[in-house]
């Protein structure tokens, strides 16, 4: 038993040297090939990536890009390497062909998700710091990512958005700001130009509305009850609750204090004998 194991072992020696004495010069050679890529890898990778920064690419992009040429060129090498010491590359590549399919199915939501967040990166429909509504969820952009888009809200919730909701969706880009859409009602008893007056005031004096897109302030209907005066106005995505219930006072106190009524829903029963 211990001199078969001795002959295995002496057999693999023989063909170890025997490829060592036939490929030697082979493998010095594919060793310095592979080096070589190695460092044309990193030396083409740290060109791109700051080629496409100083073109003012975003950062993402330009590190993914960057780091898909260094994949490529290493890919490369390494092919030329194992052909220069007689390794057939056939099988490789059949095989990486069919684990790429396999990945491909696994991770098709992934891979959607990396191709929209390359879209987004590429067109520029909305950046850090613009305000944007998708599937009834607003919120400001804090970061842009290969795979989902990170929004913040007034509660300071972060809200992870998988970016192929945000391709091919219908998708509101507010900026900064986000619309107030307020009704008002007032009795049929008051004066509808009094209120509209009023409230303009409130908004043109109240700190923190942005002035840039004018308040719109106006009847809005003719309500069974009441005239509905339509309020609308933009403020900071962050503060919209907050800015919306201070105005929401303060125009009740000053309808109130110009004797501008807002009415309940009221009634007529007659009984007829």
């Amino acid at each position: 038993m211990f001199d078969q194991d001795i002959e295995k072992l002496q057999k693999y020696y023989d063909m170890a040297i025997e490829y060592l004495v036939t490929y030697s010069f082979q493998l010095v050679g594919a060793l310095i090939i592979f080096i070589l890529f190695l460092w044309l890898a990193a030396k083409f990778s740290g060109l791109v990536k700051k080629f496409l920064l100083n073109k003012h690419v975003d950062i993402t992009l330009s590190q993914f890009l960057a780091n898909l040429l260094k994949i490529a060129v290493l890919a490369i090498g390494i092919i030329i390497a194992l052909g220069k010491i007689g390794i057939s590359i056939t099988p490789f590549v059949a095989a990486i062909g069919a684990i790429s399919l396999g990945a491909g199915l696994a991770l098709q939501g992934m891979l959607s998700n990396y191709g929209a967040g390359l879209a987004i990166i590429l067109t520029r429909p909305f950046k850090v710091g613009n305000t944007i509504t998708v599937q009834d969820v607003t919120g400001v952009v804090q970061e842009i990512r290969l795979g989902n888009t990170l929004l913040i809200n007034e509660e300071k919730q972060d809200i992870v958005i998988p970016n192929k909701y945000l391709i091919g969706d219908i998708l509101y880009n507010s900026y900064e700001n986000k619309l107030v859409d307020t009704i008002v009602g007032i009795s049929y008893d008051s004066d509808p130009h009094k209120a509209v007056a009023v409230i303009s005031r409130i908004l043109a004096d109240f700190e923190g509305i942005d002035n840039n897109n004018p308040a719109q302030i106006g009847i809005d209907e003719f309500g069974d009850s009441s005239i509905n005066i339509g309020v609308r106005y933009w403020v900071p995505t962050t503060q919209f609750f907050e800015l919306k219930y201070q105005i929401n006072a303060k125009i009740y106190e000053q309808l109130k204090a110009n004797g501008i009524k807002i009415p309940f829903p009221q009634r007529e029963v007659r009984i007829l004998s």
